[in-house]
């Protein structure tokens, strides 16, 4: 945190003094007067019973804290450059159960001689087990992201016609992306009428990291029950018994971890009149690559089930009662190489009165992975007095599920893309929450030399009829330099 500190308060000078090197002497209106900060905070955790890495099932518990640093300065009075950089820091059961498996060690005292004085202590290890019911102890279930984006913005004189370009770079321990893009907006009709249009290119990367067990049997081979981590291993059949017979010999490993994102967006807003506005969009999006995720793994219905564990638990495996056993993988998530998604959408805000304002959202979704989905949401901002606001909002969505998609030991050996992700099943979802906003007029308020603009905060409680349900609660503050 103390680096990124630094980073914005170098920026924030740097850009200053360009500011007052680039002024010039006709007087114009500055897109952006002087510079401003915004900090901006969330946190979000979610709990269901449908892991992907666990195969359609057992927790997915998750907490995430993230924070986001945003400065924008005006370079003069038509340009402007915008950093944003980011820090996400989680915790993951998921990203715990790529390696589920928990070794045990016990530790004995054993005394010696007649009279009990002196001993040895020794140490025993229990054969190592796991659930997809909890969080692993055998590997890391935290992470964090890092993300950084720069925005540049043209205005000319008469404001009518913006252009922007930007760079982003994120990073995280299994995945890195780098991405730009830019964008054109053109106003007229005095202003009540704008088209915007902007693309963008990410070229992403996988780092590779596969399920203990097809780890194991990438690296070994024929012998990797013997070898690796299974040395010693017992592992168990559906009837509880020892055996060697576990072989996921539809697992292949992968021969690229490229996956390349491009877009395009086109949107249309228009003024109807003093109380309404409208606008309209639709993107274009295709991606190309690697678009399955290597640590989630697939079970088949045409295939023997083998266990790390205590065999006392199979029985009830898939429920929550289980406390010590887990299923191996019979392969990962297979999907196809590209995806085309088209989203087309609208919103409708509408002025009440001085009072009362309200704001509407429809988006329909459709890809060539035979995904349909519908989003709506509506947000009612109320003024209690000039500096404060409040808004109730509300959102639903519903999906169907691609055709790739099946439950847990619902595939078969023989298809050649599958996957148990219930992000991509059929379900239905409700978002409800509140938000609360300050704005200081006058900027009267300062922390540290800096004016507070405004402060806003907002809680959602979101629900899905798959059983995953989560809270997600965001604070941001503006500041603008004197």
């Amino acid at each position: 945190m103390k680096r990124i500190i630094v980073i914005v308060s170098l920026v924030i000078s740097t850009l200053s003094f360009a500011q007052k090197k680039d002024s010039t002497a006709v007087f114009k209106k500055r897109v952006l007067e002087t510079t401003e900060v915004d900090f901006i905070s969330s946190y979000y955790n979610q709990d269901g019973s449908h892991a992907a890495v666990s195969g359609g099932i057992g927790t997915e518990k998750l907490s995430d804290f993230a924070s986001n640093i945003i400065v924008a300065a005006p370079l003069n009075d038509d340009d402007v450059l915008t950093f944003d950089v980011g820090i996400s820091a989680y915790t993951s059961a998921s990203s715990s159960n790529v390696n589920p498996f928990n070794s045990h060690t016990t530790s004995t005292y054993t005394s010696t001689g007649a009279s009990g004085r002196g001993g040895s202590i020794s140490t025993s290890s229990s054969p190592p087990d796991g659930t997809p019911w909890q969080s692993s102890t055998g590997a890391s279930g935290q992470g964090a992201l890092y993300a950084l984006n720069a925005n540049y913005s043209h205005s000319s004189d008469d404001r009518n016609f913006m252009w922007n370009s930007d760079v982003s770079l994120s990073t995280e321990f299994n995945y890195n992306s780098f991405g730009f893009g830019g964008g054109i907006t053109k106003l007229f009709n005095d202003k009540n009428s704008e088209i915007s249009v902007k693309s963008n290119i990410y070229l992403d990367n996988w780092k590779i990291i596969y399920p203990t067990e097809l780890h194991q049997y990438d690296t070994y081979g024929a012998s990797f029950l013997t070898s690796g981590y299974f040395t010693g291993v017992t592992v168990l059949d559906q009837s509880g018994a020892a055996s060697r017979a576990y072989l996921p010999s539809n697992f292949k490993p992968w021969e690229s971890t490229a996956r390349n994102s491009y877009s395009a967006s086109v949107s249309f807003s228009q003024v109807v009149n003093t109380r309404s506005q409208l606008s309209v969009f639709f993107d274009v999006l295709q991606q190309q690559g690697q678009l399955s995720t290597p640590y989630q793994r697939v079970y088949f219905a045409d295939k023997a089930n083998y266990y790390i564990g205590q065999a006392k638990y199979i029985p009830n495996y898939t429920d929550s009662s289980n406390l010590a056993v887990y299923q191996l993988a019979d392969d990962i998530e297979r999907m196809p190489n590209s995806r085309f998604k088209l989203p087309v959408g609208l919103r409708w805000n509408y002025y009440f009165n001085e009072k009362l304002t309200m704001r509407t959202y429809y988006r329909y979704y459709w890809d060539n992975w035979g995904l349909r989905s519908q989003t709506a949401s509506l947000e009612i901002p109320f003024k209690i007095s000039d500096s404060f606001t409040v808004y109730p909002m509300y959102r639903y969505y519903i999906q169907n599920a691609v055709k790739y998609f099946a439950p847990y030991e619902q595939h078969v050996s023989t298809e050649q893309y599958y996957t148990s992700d219930y992000d991509l099943s059929l379900f239905t979802a409700n978002q409800y929450g509140f938000g609360f906003n300050y704005t200081d007029i006058f900027e009267s308020t300062t922390f540290f030399g800096l004016g507070i603009k405004n402060v806003d905060f907002r809680f959602n409680h979101y629900s899905r009829t798959d059983g995953l349900s989560a809270n997600i609660a965001t604070f941001g503050i503006k500041f603008v330099a004197p």
